[in-house]
């Protein structure tokens, strides 16, 4: 584990940065950014837990939070600089387990009929705000992979992880005895 004695090094302030395998970048590099809007995710998935969600979700958001951390340590070293280096990487093993977790789910919630409307209880309404933060961190890892080389099971990851987000926000208001607001699509 890295170990960090000081917090400001001052080596940023030219507006660069070191990737993991010590390359400087921009601080707007598409690599960055990705593994930016993959640390926005995290922390607004430490406000749906401060929220106080049910301890089934909240159990299982601490290991994704985790897994988070795997996945931008996969995005922060790039594919061709990880020699010799040991770099935690989303396997499919983490893939399967965000199904599993939304097929458990969904047996309680049932299936939806109809697009709802993000809220509900604030545990919920936060899961909403983090759905759409992942499906944007979603939309620049895939930017990323157009121009160079990532880890596929990271865009699986991500592409699971909003379902799952989804399906979490659903469950806590089902677990609060909050009725689901449907689309109104006359409105």
């Amino acid at each position: 584990m890295p170990r960090l004695t000081k917090i400001y090094t001052r080596t940023g302030d030219d507006g660069k940065t070191f990737l993991g395998s010590k390359e400087r970048v921009p601080k707007d590099a598409l690599r960055v950014s990705a593994y930016g809007d993959v640390d926005e995710l995290n922390s607004l998935l430490g406000v749906a837990r401060a929220a106080g969600l049910s301890s089934k979700l909240d159990q299982s958001i601490s290991t994704i939070q985790n897994e988070l951390f795997h996945l931008g340590s996969d995005l922060a070293f790039p594919d061709d600089d990880t020699t010799g280096i040991q770099v935690p990487r989303i396997e499919d093993r983490h893939v399967e387990k965000l199904e599993g977790i939304i097929d458990e789910l969904l047996a309680v919630v049932g299936p939806l009929e109809n697009f709802i409307l993000p809220g509900g209880s604030l545990g919920a309404a936060q899961l909403q705000v983090a759905r759409a933060v992942c499906r944007r961190s979603e939309r620049s890892v895939v930017k990323l992979a157009r121009e160079e080389s990532i880890n596929v099971n990271i865009l699986k990851y991500l592409n699971r992880l909003s379902d799952l987000l989804f399906t979490m926000a659903r469950f806590e208001n089902h677990q609060q005895g909050i009725e689901e607001v449907l689309w109104n699509t006359l409105a």
